[in-house]
């Protein structure tokens, strides 16, 4: 379960990283950015959502 939250805060910060290399121009950095984001966030969804919140 903690498995989901390390991979939805990767995903965050791949959004923090594709916007700061899209205002240097740097075109590769924003590609591998978009796909982070894209798998990242698919999976760190998809764990959430099959096992579950991590309980506190």
């Amino acid at each position: 379960m903690a498995m989901g939250s390390i991979i939805t805060a990767v995903a965050i910060l791949s959004v923090f990283s594709f916007f700061r290399e899209l205002k240097r121009r740097n075109f590769v950095g924003v590609g591998f950015s978009a796909i982070s984001i894209l798998v990242f966030g698919f999976f760190g969804v998809m764990t959430l959502f099959v096992s579950g919140a991590p309980e506190m």
